[in-house]
């Protein structure tokens, strides 16, 4: 891109704007050296960045690059041998910690994030944690060497602060005797070259030996080394140098493993500088409340509500500009401080910008276009030095501009022809804008001659278009409008200021017939369409009302839906608990009913039945006896058929009938029921007994439609189909939740026994098993206790 042109349209601005929203240095240098792109799916690719930047810095927030800075150079240096400092072996700890403190940080959110270009920058970051901790290990935060980074470097800090204190020892002693402190100018040791002296008075100078290493200003006062310390101090500069040469060897190893590591190092931190460059980029979003534009390469653009990123937005005034789709040349007309200028301006910076990777100042779906390069003749190009006229200046850029542009080029003309005669700049201009037109690029051009109005009208693929004027106020709106002419409103304007009537009644008739309808023509469209925007307004107002009334409403209905599941969750949840307390009691009286079987015979005593059977129908909730409905009967029971003991929630077989009771078989046991309390299964086997056949049940014979039971007889089966049949009772059973069940194998040999038990004990639904009790069955029953 012409970096004329990057100049004219303030694109430089920009960049330094994002620039001050980087962390890093080679950010910095990112931003300041960012150029427009004409490749559509680079581009594409580097707004995607933008992008998930943006959402990061939305959810999450911009993640800091504190403590990264450009070590490449170091970095280099340790390449090639040389001995890095302290300060540059610390910058180079704080930028790999916080490289992947950084790259653990993205790799966490991209489960609530789509960030994929972030994570492929991240994941490219290596892992230097061994030389971090080595590092870490001998510098610290304050850039001085540790003792503990050697041995050796220990015992001799140790030497050092024992030599310091015997040395400063020696010379308090000797400043508190009378006889040295009236020598003496302050009662105080000091240093100077790494050497303690204290401050002698210099008129005892003769009086007092050592080596003088410097004094005062003012002569008075002597910085002398007694001969007392001087081979202690000798001794400690030896130890001093002993400590520098051991740093040396400290500060030689790390550079070694920075060395070792250079390559991925410099990788690292261009990296990071990409990453805040694209995160610098999701700030300057933010700041300027800027959308991802929608790109294409086709020569189409559309703003919505496009602001120019450079002025502040309690200020600028939105435009709307469409281009590229039925007419690819807008031919903007009207007088000046319009804002015809910032429009241009506003189109131009907004494409370069997209073109960069970077969001633009309009409203979600603004599309922009990929252009191969963007043309500007905008402003004042007089140049003393070249000795060119204003129009000569213009001449000499267009003419440039018309030899480089292609029909994929965006080209945008301030005043054009401005700065000669108005006719031979009128027809200038429209030859010119003829032939851009013809070359099939896109064009936008302002210019104050209205014959220009008269070339879009007749000439297909241009539009005409104005800044509205509010002429009530005498001021510009600054609104791009589409379609319609500008009008020069001189004479509106001049009336309002006090002109006198009878001079501009004289200019009116001044001005030509076909004039005056083509003011009266632009004044009947203006009016037109602001009569179409405000109802236009008006009908945007009421979607937005019916919008927002139907949001409401379905908030309401989520709530009410929201109250209704909570409230059908809580009913269930109460229904299960009863129902699961019921089922409880209800085994605890079937194991009662069971024993007073087995201990009284075949039969139980009238009134201990009734007893029980009261019991049970208490423990079943009021709720569900309301919703037990008696059974249409179809025909009347027989013996022999299958029914349900509505009460008992149990199925068995009529044995008898005994006036309006019956005598039913409930597995091993067998009671007088109601004749109201039973409800016929209507199952095939009861339909073909329908004559008042008996029903004869074999072996352990199940079907899937079969009511789940509390027990299952498997006398007479072989241990084969024993546990299979077993199997499915077991599921069954557990399915209809039910907390113990009977398996009935007999006494026999115990083989059936033994296999039915060890099945138990590795079934994953099965809590634990026993043998039957007293009254349960004994050894010939095995008692399951489900999960």
């Amino acid at each position: 891109m012409d970096s004329k042109i990057l100049h004219t349209l303030e694109y430089r601005k920009i960049l330094n704007t994002l620039s001050l929203y980087t962390q890093t240095e080679m950010g910095k240098h990112n931003a300041e050296n960012l150029v427009p792109i004409s490749d559509l799916e680079e581009v594409k690719n580097l707004l995607s960045g933008t992008d998930q930047a943006v959402n990061v810095d939305r959810l999450k927030g911009i993640p800091s690059f504190t403590g990264i800075v450009d070590i490449r150079s170091a970095v280099k240096r340790a390449r090639i041998g040389g001995t890095l400092s302290p300060h540059e072996l610390l910058s180079i700890h704080n930028t790999v910690h916080t490289a992947r403190r950084l790259k653990r940080l993205l790799d966490g959110m991209q489960e609530e994030i789509q960030m994929d270009k972030l994570i492929f920058l991240s994941e490219q970051l290596s892992e230097q944690k061994p030389l971090e901790d080595a590092i870490k290990s001998c510098i610290d935060d304050s850039a001085e060497v540790l003792d503990s980074a050697s041995a050796n470097l220990s015992q001799i800090r140790r030497e050092l602060r024992t030599g310091e204190s015997r040395i400063r020892e020696k010379l308090d002693s000797m400043i508190r005797s009378s006889s040295v402190s009236k020598m003496l100018q302050d009662q105080l040791v000091t240093i100077r070259g790494d050497r303690f002296v204290i401050p002698v008075k210099a008129e005892y100078r003769a009086h007092f030996g050592g080596i003088v290493h410097d004094q005062s200003g003012s002569g008075a006062t002597l910085f002398i080394e007694p001969e007392s310390i001087v081979a202690m101090n000798n001794k400690l500069r030896e130890t001093r140098m002993r400590e520098e040469r051991e740093i040396e060897v400290i500060l030689q190893k790390l550079t070694a493993l920075v060395g070792e590591q250079a390559d991925l190092l410099v990788i690292d931190v261009d990296l990071l500088g990409t990453l805040d460059f694209i995160f610098a980029k999701a700030r300057l979003a933010r700041e300027m409340k800027a959308t991802l534009p929608i790109m294409n390469d086709r020569g189409f653009m559309k703003l919505k509500k496009g602001r120019h990123p450079l002025i502040s937005i309690d200020h600028v005034v939105p435009t709307d500009v469409e281009l590229g789709n039925t007419y690819t040349s807008i031919i903007v007309t009207g007088p000046n401080t319009g804002g015809k200028t910032v429009t241009l301006k506003t189109v131009g910076l907004l494409s370069l910008m997209a073109m960069s990777g970077l969001f633009v100042s309009a409203e979600d779906g603004s599309q922009l276009c990929v252009f191969d390069a963007i043309y500007a003749d905008i402003g004042d190009e007089q140049s003393i030095e070249q000795s060119l006229s204003t129009f000569s200046s213009h001449m000499t850029n267009i003419i440039r501009i018309l030899s480089e542009m292609t029909p994929k080029s965006l080209v945008l003309f301030d005043e054009l022809g401005a700065g000669t005669d108005p006719s031979e700049g009128s027809a200038l201009a429209i030859a010119i804008l003829e032939h851009i037109h013809s070359t099939g690029c896109r064009l936008i051009a302002t210019t104050h001659y209205s014959e220009l109005k008269a070339y879009a009208y007749e000439r297909k693929g241009v539009i005409n278009a104005s800044m509205e004027f509010d002429v009530n106020t005498l001021s510009p709106t600054y609104r791009l409008l589409l379609g319609v002419p500008g009008r020069s409103n001189a004479f509106a304007i001049a009336e309002r200021l006090g002109l006198p009537s009878d001079i501009l009644d004289y200019a009116r008739g001044e001005v030509t017939e076909d004039d005056q309808r083509v003011e009266h023509m632009i004044a009947s469209l203006e009016q037109n369409r602001l009569t179409a925007e405000r109802e236009k307004e008006r009908a945007e107002k009421l979607r937005k009302d019916l919008e927002q009334l139907r949001d409401h409403h379905e908030q309401e209905i989520n709530k009410l839906e929201e109250q209704r599941d909570r409230r059908i969750e809580k009913a269930e949840q109460e229904a299960r608990e009863i129902i699961a307390k019921a089922r409880q009691e209800s085994e605890e009286i079937i194991r009662d009913l069971r024993k007073m079987a087995l201990e009284e015979g075949a039969s139980v005593k009238e009134h201990k039945l009734i007893a029980a059977r009261k019991a049970l129908s208490d423990a079943e909730p009021a709720e569900r006896k309301k919703k037990i409905k008696k059974a249409a009967q179809a025909r009347r029971i027989e013996p022999g058929d299958e029914v349900k003991v509505a009460s008992l929630n149990q199925k068995g077989h009529v044995v008898e009938l005994a006036g309006k009771e019956a005598m039913v078989q409930l597995g091993i046991m067998k009671m007088k029921v109601a004749l109201t309390d039973l409800e016929l299964i209507d199952t095939p086997q009861a339909q073909k007994q329908g004559a008042g056949a008996t029903r004869h049940v074999t072996g352990v014979k199940r079907t899937r439609d079969e009511h789940v039971r509390s027990e299952l007889d498997l006398r007479g089966a072989n241990l084969e189909e024993a546990l299979v049949e077993a199997d499915r009772f077991i599921d069954e059973a557990f399915m209809a939740n039910l907390g113990q069940v009977y398996l009935i194998h007999g006494k026999g040999t115990g083989v059936l026994r033994s296999g039915i038990q060890e099945y138990l004990r590795r079934h994953k639904n099965v809590k634990s098993y026993r043998l039957g009790n007293y009254g349960e069955g004994g050894t010939g029953v095995t008692v399951a206790e489900l999960k």
